[in-house]
């Protein structure tokens, strides 16, 4: 994409960070726009070599690139992710014949040596890929993976890949994250809450830009002073309940039917990070999604304006 932008603009570019602004009009130019989506295509394909290399499984790169990459922690909400991640697994084999958008859900990110919850949601991220990546009724129209040992090196290769940036902490809680940034710039759209570096990202490529969704740190404060316990939001919620269901059964855990019942426990009678509470906001967000993914010229528009305008952004500016 460097390479791309210096030829569009000009060599001087990455001397001002604030020109890059002016990569914005050339969203509406399509060769510019085919020359982008190859480049952004051709990190996808190195991204599907490396998760063959290491995982032995095969992602196709024309599906939908779904990446969560941050540290493992209750607020940051991989388990809010990955209860959505299940939802579609339920829906796709409910409707195989439907025309799914095909995705690939990527994690990645290490958590405290002590911190159990956190290793917990590791071991729920690897029991649904195995899950999930060996159903011949998905017809590969949904893998996930869980890439370890994640380093700098190993998001050099993630981060330029991604179709959408996952920004989902629990709002009012995600102090100064900078890894959606990262992500932003490389073309990654991002669906989060309007929480921590989310906002000062949505001022600067715009709303229409960005998928919002969920309560903000005053609707998480009100619903915590109403009390913690989300039986009668799960019950409302036939989707979520369904998931919820499968997990405290054994679904995806069949040698250790028990193991995910006090995670599913907690989450029915002490949400503190509201991921029941946004569950639903979060499934009808990335719904919509997959339909914006089916307008291919409108996502290269809309991921154009996020490498553009995040010159803002620049440690050089900053300074």
């Amino acid at each position: 994409l460097t390479d791309l932008i210096v030829e569009a603009i000009g060599p001087g570019v990455l001397d001002d960070p604030a020109r890059i602004v002016e990569l914005a009009p050339f969203a509406d130019d399509p060769a510019f726009r085919e020359r982008y989506m190859a480049i952004r295509r051709t990190n996808k394909v190195a991204l599907g070599r490396l998760i063959a290399e290491r995982l032995a499984v095969g992602v196709d790169p024309e599906s939908l690139y779904d990446v969560q990459i941050k540290r493992i922690h209750e607020y940051k909400r991989q388990l809010l992710n990955l209860l959505e991640t299940i939802a579609f697994y339920n829906a796709v084999r409910a409707q195989p014949t439907h025309p799914w958008v095909p995705r690939v859900k990527v994690f990645s990110g290490k958590a405290a040596a002590g911190y159990r919850q956190a290793k917990l949601v590791i071991k729920l991220a690897n029991d649904i890929a195995r899950i999930v990546n060996r159903d011949p009724v998905l017809r590969g129209r949904l893998k996930v993976v869980f890439l370890p040992n994640y380093n700098v090196s190993l998001a050099e290769t993630i981060i330029p890949a991604a179709d959408v940036s996952e920004q989902i902490s629990t709002a009012g809680m995600e102090a100064s994250g900078t890894g959606n940034m990262k992500l932003a710039l490389n073309g990654a759209l991002t669906i989060g809450t309007l929480d921590g570096a989310n906002i000062e990202i949505r001022e600067r490529v715009g709303a229409d830009n960005m998928i919002i969704f969920g309560l903000d740190a005053a609707g998480v404060a009100k619903r915590r002073a109403a009390g913690l316990d989300m039986t009668a939001t799960i019950e409302a919620s036939p989707v979520l309940a369904e998931v919820l269901h499968a997990l405290e059964t054994g679904m995806f855990s069949p040698e250790d039917r028990s193991r995910y019942r006090d995670l599913v426990d907690n989450l029915r009678h002490h949400d503190y990070f509201m991921v029941t509470a946004d569950f639903d906001a979060y499934w009808n967000a990335q719904r919509s999604i997959n339909a914006l993914w089916q307008d291919r010229e409108a996502w290269a528009r809309k991921a154009i304006a996020n490498t553009a305008h995040m010159g803002w952004f620049s440690a050089d500016r900053a300074v």
